[in-house]
């Protein structure tokens, strides 16, 4: 198995084991579910097909039957933790409460660095200001963001962008993007931060209303669709934003920065049968 911090999703952590113990032996569900106490044969797999969730017993249990001890004991009790949480809230105190104690061990969670990239607006939005702003002071910068950050935000966001090598100062200490276009790792934890960069993007939307025409677009439908139709407004929807992108890779230098909100949400709640 991989080193216990490499996971997010205990789920994952489960089925690893048990595929590492069928490899070497005759080790089957049942044998697992009997070893960490459990009546059902089939429970522990359930458990990593998503169809039942562990209890934090349930948790202690099946860590040791997987020889779990210690740090990794633990680790894996805050795991089952996060996955089961009921908020965003609670994963992202749950996540940071897994992390801090990574750092303990010296041990780097693996996403973290994604975690913390996605869940400040500002680490995308300095990202794309710094190169435009050649020779910039972090307090110019900071002055030139809507809304209005501090020039200690944009120091730690530059240290951070530069220690994750999404940017790079030259010796003249102009910041140069190291790809127009970024792809961070996939990760359980991306998802949650994205939905907090999500939140804050479009309480920004709203106060944008206010702006002129002249420097915002602004327009929606509702509409009334079946299953099938969604699928293929989601279609076109990703190969928009891949065309957007390639607008975006292809442009020249950056005079002012953007965002993009793409919002496709149901207003109702399912009213007809259908596939």
């Amino acid at each position: 198995m991989k080193p216990i911090t490499e996971y997010t999703d205990y789920r994952k952590v489960i089925q690893d084991f048990f595929d590492e113990k069928k490899r070497t032996s005759a080790f089957t569900w049942r044998d697992f579910a009997k070893s960490a106490g459990f009546s059902s044969a089939v429970f522990l797999k359930y458990v990593c097909e998503a169809k039942k969730n562990l209890s934090h017993r349930g948790a202690i249990s099946v860590a040791s039957a997987m020889g779990l001890t210690g740090f990794d004991a633990t680790y894996f009790y805050s795991m089952v933790a996060y996955g089961t949480a009921k908020t965003d809230e609670d994963k992202k105190k749950i996540f940071e409460e897994m992390r801090a104690m990574a750092k303990e061990r010296k041990v780097r969670i693996l996403g973290a660095n994604e975690f913390d990239y996605y869940k400040s607006w500002k680490n995308s939005v300095i990202r794309e200001l710094a190169p435009a702003m050649p020779g910039a002071k972090p307090s110019e910068m900071a002055k030139a963001c809507k809304p209005l950050i501090s020039t200690d935000d944009v120091i730690e966001a530059l240290a951070f962008l530069q220690k994750l090598g999404l940017l790079e100062k030259d010796y003249d200490n102009v910041y140069h993007q190291t790809n127009k276009a970024i792809a961070l790792g996939v990760s359980d934890a991306v998802p949650l931060a994205a939905r907090s960069l999500q939140r804050q993007m479009g309480s920004f939307a709203l106060d944008a209303i206010s702006l002129p025409l002249s420097e915002r677009d602004m327009s929606g439908i509702t509409m009334g669709i079946t299953r099938k139709g969604y699928d293929k407004i989601v279609a076109a929807l990703d190969k928009f934003r891949h065309q957007i992108a390639a607008i975006v890779a292809e442009d020249g230098d950056t005079e002012q920065v953007y965002r993009l909100n793409l919002q496709f949400f149901p207003l109702t709640a399912k009213v007809r049968g259908g596939n």
